[in-house]
């Protein structure tokens, strides 16, 4: 017989017996809250909405401290979420307290895929969660659950209807995690204009199928006050880390110079509401809803796309070693199928490559022949021509011999020529020198009284009268 027959057999004839004295297990409950206690808690806040609407004055005074951070500027070029972890302890109640802001969230012109990085941040908490629990050594107890329980989102006091921005956010996000919206600084309108904005955003959040958290009912001890509570949604709250003294107290209050506005004060605004409902009432629940409604959501889809299910066409349970075998054999089955189609596909590549290779190889052969024959015929062209150039050459010699010769016969006959009048040009030059000596001589006979013959002798002797 299967073990869950068993049980249900078991179940079905559960029986009521009485006891005959104290048994002790009525302590159960404050076991519960001592182990709770000494581990502590953890809930964490993801705050939604434009730059300068007051979320982290609104932090600080939910939780009356002063949480460290940086004041985010509209020059951002998307939207970044920041993440920060804080350790609070109150009486003996320690809390691990993580506050997500949306940075830069509406900033941008474009504001179409402004919820994608939100909704990305959710879901990879929720991945991080199911790893771990997927794990065959779990450690839940110590691991830090960083899934998203609340959802503070931050409205605009603008006083007429909700923006497409809010719609759509919201809309991506009432699946995955508990959406309260809250109308961010509420003093900015007045108290007529207040109701029927709260009026506007229930009307329009319902035409739109939006689903925020609505707090539970079905405990008795809270279904009064969470009713109530109910009606109040969205909360028109107001932050102020400023104390000021009214009266004879010191209250948390923001001073205008038309009056002062308190913070705690039911009258001014929504802010009592809210802390009560989400941190005094409602945080057990809140965490709840995250684990076994949002999570539980994302994990089905998660394994359903594993391909996990509970039941097999027959509506028979299947266990998890059966569909992990199945999985397996599916995959193994497409992993072939997928080898089989690149092995395929890579013996056609292989073949048209090899096509392709011939064909170019074709064409180089072709282009080959072409160039040889471009090559030949160069060749020929070339040679002719040099034979007609050596005959030019051969031509010009012999006519350059020729005309050698012919200038060496009229070079021999000018000579002769050249000779005979240089041998004129010297006698009718001696003539000339002579006549002269004899000019001077007779001069030189008259000046001196010399006689000519003896003179012109001696004269004749020397080599410039010859």
């Amino acid at each position: 017989m299967a073990a869950t027959d068993i049980a249900r057999q078991v179940g079905e004839g559960c029986r009521t017996v009485p006891l005959a004295g104290h048994v002790g297990f009525d302590s159960l409950p404050d076991q519960l809250v001592n182990k709770s206690v000494s581990e502590g808690f953890c809930f964490n806040i993801l705050c939604v909405g434009e730059t300068g609407l007051g979320k982290s004055t609104l932090m600080d005074t939910l939780f009356n401290t002063k949480f460290e951070g940086e004041p985010a500027t509209h020059t951002q070029p998307g939207v970044q979420l920041r993440s920060n972890t804080y350790d609070l302890q109150e009486s003996n109640v320690g809390l691990k307290l993580t506050i997500v802001s949306t940075v830069g969230f509406g900033d941008q012109i474009n504001k179409e895929d402004s919820y994608k990085p939100i909704v990305e941040f959710i879901d990879a908490q929720f991945e991080a969660y199911l790893q771990e629990e997927l794990k065959i050594r779990r450690v839940l107890h110590t691991y830090h659950d960083s899934r998203i329980h609340a959802c503070l989102y931050f409205i605009a006091p603008t006083g007429h209807s909700l923006k497409s921005l809010d719609l759509v956010t919201m809309k991506k996000l009432d699946s995955k995690v508990n959406i309260i919206p809250i109308i961010a600084k509420s003093d900015a309108i007045s108290k007529s204009e207040l109701t029927k904005f709260k009026i506007k955003i229930t009307s329009e959040l319902v035409s739109n199928g939006v689903q925020i958290y609505q707090f539970p009912t079905d405990d008795e001890s809270v279904a009064e006050i969470n009713g109530t509570m109910n009606a109040h949604l969205p909360f028109a709250v107001i932050g102020s880390t400023e104390e000021l003294k009214i009266g004879n107290k010191m209250m948390k209050a923001r001073q205008y110079p038309w009056g002062t506005v308190q913070v705690e004060n039911e009258a001014h605004c929504d802010f009592v509401k809210l802390r009560e409902m989400l941190i005094r009432v409602n945080m057990e629940d809140l965490r709840e809803q995250t684990h076994s409604r949002h999570y539980e959501l994302y994990r089905r889809c998660k394994l359903e796309e594993m391909g996990f299910k509970d039941t097999d066409p027959d509506s028979k349970p299947f266990s998890l070693q059966e569909t992990y075998e199945a999985k397996r054999n599916e995959f193994l089955g497409e992993l072939q199928k997928k080898e089989e189609e690149m092995r395929q596909m890579f013996v056609q590549r292989v073949k048209e490559k090899e096509a392709e290779l011939k064909e170019a190889e074709k064409e180089l052969h072709e282009k080959f022949d072409r160039l040889k024959k471009l090559h030949q015929d160069e060749k020929k062209k070339l040679e002719d021509k040099k034979k007609s150039l050596d005959d030019e050459v051969n031509a010009f010699k012999q006519r350059k011999t020729a005309a050698e010769l012919l200038q060496s016969q009229g070079s021999q006959a000018g000579g002769s020529q050249t000779l005979k009048r240089d041998k004129e040009k010297k006698n009718s030059y001696c003539f000339t020198v002579n006549s002269a000596v004899c000019r001077m001589l007779h001069e030189t006979q008259v000046l001196f009284g010399l006689p000519v013959d003896a003179l012109f002798l001696r004269n004749r002797a020397g080599p410039p009268f010859l």
